[in-house]
């Protein structure tokens, strides 16, 4: 977990946004901050809502409150999402290093990875051609070894 200090600073940008947007600074919208500040997963829209559910029962929080958070939240840069076409998207925050992802087509698991090559490589191949690389997205698709392993057994 990352220090409070840039859990405050973070709070402080989401409040700004919000601000800035029209909207409320809520408390079903500093849990749904949090709960993304505090787990590495990566969440549908659905899936965060049913975990504040879960963990906050006397919180009166909306699905269209996650939905708008998130959205908001994507567009400001705070998070970042992968597609998963007509399954939607899943949220994370974007305060952790830059990392790419591996996804399994069979159970949906998300491996994160870094690889300081293939960084290195995209670089390069981005001044071979004249192109001032700002950021980047590396989604990987397969299946995972957990899969693997269980059409190995038949099941």
């Amino acid at each position: 977990m990352i220090e409070n200090i840039e859990y405050d600073a973070l709070l402080e940008r989401f409040k700004r946004v919000l601000r800035d947007n029209g909207l409320k600074y809520t408390k079903q919208r500093e849990v749904l901050l949090q709960t993304l500040y505090n787990n590495s997963e990566h969440f549908t829209p659905e899936q965060l809502y049913l975990y504040i559910k879960e963990r906050h029962p006397g919180l009166n929080v909306g699905i269209a409150t996650v939905y708008r958070s998130l959205n908001l939240l994507e567009e400001s840069g705070m998070v970042t999402s992968i597609s998963f076409g007509v399954q939607g998207k899943k949220f994370e925050l974007a305060n952790k290093p830059h990392h790419d992802h591996m996804i399994c087509r069979q159970c949906g698991v998300i491996v994160e990875f870094e690889d300081q090559i293939i960084e290195k490589r995209q670089l390069a191949i981005a001044k071979e051609h004249g192109f001032k690389l700002t950021g980047h997205i590396m989604q990987l698709y397969g299946v995972c070894g957990e899969c693997n392993k269980q059409k190995i057994k038949g099941i």
